[in-house]
């Protein structure tokens, strides 16, 4: 990754629309990213026009005059291929994975498949449709009682629970069925967590997660001032590699391109196993990518132009194979 500060010149001036908001659970996180992303694009000399957009918002006019688009959203819609979708269906260049990959990506089940078809290692796991109570006690008796309870379509930790009984299983399903039609349930890894971010073909520094007497929750992710983000790491040199390949495989299963961020459970006593891709990640000043791409030499302007910029590519390499 290449080193830039915030004072070098940009490349070209671009005109940039960075989409945010959206109307998922996570727009308030999608509107802090996107924030963050208008100003750092702005900082490296490029005109922004910063766009809360909902679904049906995506117009040739909305994009007319841009030269990409840089989605900072979040969860439905934004990251399950919907605003993908519009986008293509109106010509613009956009950053980030296309329709299929970010549909594969945002539908956890649909990802663990996947991951399972290219032999990339993932946490055991079953799916229970609303009422299935019988399905409920048999992932017990298959996964054991020490499990992780998650929505298949959410992100940032909405709606997951950590459980170790029948009746704290019951419960977390139950909350997801009120909004859900299907529950995730995956054996629980006991061990290290880790995350790679992944920009073009290369992936960031490996960063460990700690979170003192708890789990990596939303409150976690977005509002404590104690979680420790570790780069100091010291795993051992053919774990860490293990790790890497992990995340680019996992990222590449998919179909990902330009930007995503991977995270894994490194067991007590065992190879890593990926628990899923994150196609739009997030970019708020607790969020992980940009932390590594600052510990890679990266400043966060030049990030977020580097991320417009192989969007750009991408494009003429299209429109170059199609004349």
């Amino acid at each position: 990754m290449e080193p830039d500060t915030e004072t070098s010149a940009p490349r070209q001036t671009l005109t940039v629309g960075v989409l945010m908001g959206g109307a998922s659970r996570e727009r308030e996180v999608s509107l802090k990213s996107g924030e963050a992303v208008a100003r750092a694009l702005e900082s490296r000399g490029h005109k922004v026009r910063a766009c809360d957009v909902r679904p049906g918002d995506v117009t040739a006019d909305l994009v007319d005059g841009m030269d990409a688009a840089f989605l900072a959203l979040h969860g439905k819609w934004g990251e399950d291929g919907g605003i993908q979708s519009e986008l293509e269906a109106v010509g613009a260049c956009y950053t980030g994975s296309g329709p299929e990959a970010s549909r594969l990506a945002m539908d956890k089940v649909a990802a663990k498949e996947r991951f399972f078809q290219a032999g990339v290692p993932t946490p055991a796991f079953r799916v229970a449709r609303r009422g299935q109570d019988a399905m409920l006690r048999k992932v017990i008796d298959l996964l054991g009682p020490d499990l992780v309870v998650k929505p298949v379509a959410d992100g940032s930790s909405i709606g997951v629970a950590m459980c170790d009984s029948a009746e704290s299983l019951k419960r977390a399903a139950d909350a997801i069925w009120q909004d859900e039609e299907v529950v995730l349930i995956e054996r629980r890894i006991r061990g290290r967590e880790l995350t790679v971010g992944i920009v073009g073909r290369t992936a960031l520094p490996v960063i460990e997660i700690r979170v003192p007497g708890g789990w990596y929750d939303f409150k976690s992710k977005y509002l404590s001032d104690r979680t420790q983000y570790i780069f100091d790491h010291g795993l051992p040199p053919d774990v860490e590699k293990d790790v890497v390949e992990l995340a680019l495989a996992a990222h590449d299963s998919l179909g990902c391109r330009d930007l995503s961020r991977v995270d894994l459970m490194l067991p007590e006593d065992g190879r890593p196993l990926v628990l899923e891709v994150n196609t739009i990640p997030g970019f708020t000043d607790h969020s992980l990518v940009p932390k590594a791409a600052a510990r890679a030499g990266m400043t966060f302007g030049r990030l977020c132009e580097r991320i417009v910029e192989l969007a750009l590519e991408r494009t003429r390499r299209g429109r170059d194979r199609d004349a």
